[in-house]
């Protein structure tokens, strides 16, 4: 049975390796990129079969002084947020619903507050697969823009939980 547990530090060598190898849906991350999101992200969960890691998500609350462009453009258009700074699952374990369960577990944790969760999702290159999951999650588009000097254009998500 897969847990969905908090990441400790023991983790990181392997979320990195499964970080790298979910490339250009997700951006390149170090050690030391992956150790400062667990000290500063509100969310940095695994999910774990007891003999192997397959899946993590990671995710930040408003207010953090983090210097992605796409946190950044939720940061300065809405007072409170919990933004999806990235989700990974491995191909074995692709199809089995970790990450309906992520998000779930999520929203309880990290939107309750807020009211709304939000993300981006690539639009060049395009990540249709992603797309069509936060479409059926309730996500819509509020926004894009491009990223890496134009070399990615990222469609910008918001999906609110309940009217504020």
């Amino acid at each position: 049975m897969t847990i969905i547990r908090d990441c400790s530090g023991d983790d990181l060598e392997l979320v990195q390796r499964m970080n790298e190898s979910a490339l250009p849906a997700v951006n390149s991350l170090t050690i030391d990129d992956l150790a400062w999101f667990l000290e500063q992200a509100s969310y940095f969960r695994v999910a774990d079969t007891g003999q192997e890691l397959v899946a993590f998500l990671i995710g930040l609350n408003e207010g953090v002084d983090y210097g992605s462009l796409n946190y950044r453009w939720f940061d300065e258009r809405y007072d409170a947020f919990a933004y999806v700074d990235r989700i990974a699952v491995s191909p074995a374990a692709r199809r089995q619903g970790l990450a309906n369960r992520f998000y779930a577990d999520f929203e309880d944790r990290c939107a309750g507050a807020s009211g709304r969760v939000v993300c981006e999702v690539n639009l060049r290159p395009a990540n249709d697969g992603s797309m069509r999951f936060h479409e059926r999650q309730g996500f819509v588009k509020v926004g894009s823009q491009e990223t890496e000097n134009g070399a990615k254009e990222v469609a910008l998500m918001l999906k609110e939980l309940r009217s504020l």
